[in-house]
């Protein structure tokens, strides 16, 4: 296959949802020569920003974005082992977690992966994260970004707490908070510095906060 034909069809399989065949034509794209960052980024990612769209628009609805991204996870597992970190700039790296209290993380996971589509660095520390671990982690890895979730409202004390750590810790970190029961008021209320309504939207806001500092990932 010549490479146009495997980064459409990384793409068209990602809209497809179609795990088997994003999985066979990664392989294809390393033994052809194209990088990994090359087949996630003008493959893989273009599918997502596919998905993201019609997912925006009625088309597709969250049970497409779940089908969506574990079709891409599938890619990620071929791919991800040949990714050199210098492929990635220094900005597009983001610490995410669910707030102390909270267990839900399927919006955190769609967050995740379509970070990764875009080719993000993505530390995932998980659920029920207190402040201290969103602290250590995103100085751990000097990260611009900070994303939380909160799915249930008394959990916002500690989402609160948390972005109060990250700003008293002299960490410059943008800020995005996401979940059901947030708003915009909500998070400007919490002292974050945006707020994504759901997946799609959390991962634009992060994108766009990338090309602001560098210019790169789109």
């Amino acid at each position: 296959m010549s490479k146009p034909a495997i980064l459409d069809g990384l793409k068209d399989s990602i809209v497809n949802f179609d795990s088997e065949g994003v999985s066979a034509l990664a392989e294809n794209a390393l033994g052809a020569g194209i990088s990994a960052y090359e087949a996630i980024m003008s493959g893989m990612a273009e599918g997502m920003k596919i998905v993201g769209e019609k997912y925006q628009r009625g088309e597709f609805y969250l049970a497409d974005l779940l089908l969506a991204t574990d079709t891409f996870n599938e890619g990620m597992k071929v791919l991800s082992p040949h990714l050199r970190s210098l492929e990635r700039p220094p900005q597009a790296r983001v610490v995410i977690g669910t707030v102390e209290g909270d267990l839900h993380d399927i919006g955190k996971n769609l967050v995740k992966y379509m970070l990764e589509a875009a080719g993000f660095e993505v530390h995932d520390l998980g659920v029920d994260v207190t402040a201290a671990q969103f602290v250590n982690k995103a100085r751990e890895h000097s990260v611009p970004i900070v994303a939380m979730s909160a799915l249930i409202s008394t959990t916002f004390p500690h989402m609160r707490e948390a972005v109060n750590s990250i700003r008293k810790s002299g960490i410059t970190a943008r800020i995005i908070v996401g979940g059901a029961t947030l708003n915009t008021a909500a998070a400007k209320a919490l002292g974050a510095d945006g707020f994504g309504k759901d997946a799609v939207e959390g991962a634009n806001l992060c994108k766009n906060w990338s090309t602001e500092m560098t210019g790169t990932v789109t």
